[in-house]
């Protein structure tokens, strides 16, 4: 889908710097010309000979090399490229293309394009969520800077949370959206994520292990293929995607209000963990314990059911309905009486038995139910299932 577009690759300074080198190999796969560009701390993670074989190109590094500049000075480099690509974009690069400065190649390279430039952030989950690099964030995407990721997960400095660079594959997507506006370009797309706390009483409730990892990894994959998506999420563990509209809930009867207000869509995926039942009657205050080993009745009453009211819509169904099917046995046997029963298109079914680690995870497994039959997928990241999820979509589409 690249075939004979020239991507520039500006490879800043971080640990995650060792992902642009596979970053260069999965865009040749696709057909593109990639030229590195190595800044100096980048330089202390990935050798400029490593970059250079594998993108059988020139390796660029210093603003003053009187060689280069008398071959194809920068001006000329930064323009010759079809998109312009920072993975990992460190928080320093974007300070320095925020502030518009340029005191080495990389930056003078970004402020002397002509091109859209695209960024994969990676870096510590404090530096990411501090106010200066937000308020960073914040110019370059008023600048028209596009964006995809961070994710969310465990870093190399032992702590957790968004700021991990984006894989290899989702960047791909990203950048083939950005240069053929995408095959999703002029669709909506619904996501639903993350689990739903059904109040018990006013500090405990109901809820599930759903992290929303997988939910926030589809409308991330699906915004990279230039969807317009519409992210509604419970109280999930990761933070909801950049550059989707994305709306919070906590229950069940919320969510279903929600989506129902977001119809009609093209298509909707249904990855949230949405619990079964709540409470009856939801306490108005703590219930407390009486000191007589008596315990508490607790009434339960069946949630809304969103993924088959969606599905079996006489008016407004969206084109194409994705449910998934979280069980811990049978699942295949599971999955496909739940389609069956829902009415949906497909089913995404996954082993969430704890012996597999996947639910609250970073790895998924899953096998896609349709009338075609099961396709069952290798465990592979959330982000490679998201991203070939959403190229399957893209294609049911058209």
């Amino acid at each position: 889908m690249l075939s004979g577009k020239r991507i520039l690759l500006i490879i800043g300074g971080g640990i995650a710097a060792f992902k642009a080198l596979d970053l260069i190999r999965r865009l040749r796969d696709q057909g593109a010309d990639v030229t590195p560009v190595l800044t100096r701390a980048g330089e202390e993670f990935v050798t400029p000979l490593s970059a250079s074989a594998l993108a059988a190109n020139k390796v660029y590094r210093d603003l003053f090399n009187l060689t280069d500049e008398a071959e194809m000075g920068h001006i000329e480099l930064s323009r010759a490229a079809d998109l312009v690509v920072v993975a990992p974009a460190t928080a320093d690069l974007m300070a320095k293309m925020a502030q518009g400065l340029a005191n080495d190649l990389a930056s003078t390279l970004l402020l002397a394009t002509d091109k859209r430039v695209l960024v994969a952030p990676a870096m510590n989950v404090r530096m990411w969520q501090h106010p200066a690099t937000q308020r960073n964030i914040a110019t370059l995407k008023g600048d028209g800077i596009l964006f995809v990721g961070p994710d969310e997960g465990a870093m190399a400095c032992g702590e957790f949370g968004p700021g991990r660079m984006a894989e290899p594959l989702v960047i791909v997507a990203a950048v083939e959206a950005a240069l053929m506006d995408g095959p999703l370009k002029g669709k909506r797309v619904l996501v639903t994520s993350g689990p739903t706390h059904e109040p018990i009483d006013p500090v405990r409730y109901i809820a599930n292990r759903s992290s929303g990892a997988q939910g926030t990894a589809i409308a991330r994959a699906l915004a990279a293929l230039g969807a317009d998506v519409v992210f509604v999420t419970g109280p999930a563990d990761v933070a909801p995607p950049l550059g989707v509209e994305v709306i919070k809930v906590q229950t069940a009867r919320q969510m279903a209000d929600a989506v129902s207000a977001v119809l009609p869509v093209d298509a909707g995926v249904f990855a949230a963990a949405v619990a079964d039942w709540r409470m009856a009657t939801e306490a108005g205050s703590k219930i407390k314990k009486d000191g007589t080993g008596a315990l508490p009745v607790l009434e339960f009453a069946e949630n809304p059911d969103i993924l088959a009211t969606v599905s079996q819509l006489k008016k407004g169904r969206p084109g194409l309905v994705i449910g998934f099917a979280a069980e811990t046995d049978d699942v295949i046997a599971h999955a496909t009486a739940k389609r069956q029963r829902k009415g949906c298109d497909w089913i995404m079914a996954n082993d969430v038995s704890p012996a597999t680690g996947i639910m609250g995870g970073s790895e998924n497994a899953v096998t896609l139910i349709s009338d075609d039959g099961a396709e069952t997928w290798p465990r592979m990241s959330k982000d490679q299932v998201a991203a070939r999820l959403a190229a399957k979509i893209a294609e049911a589409l058209g």
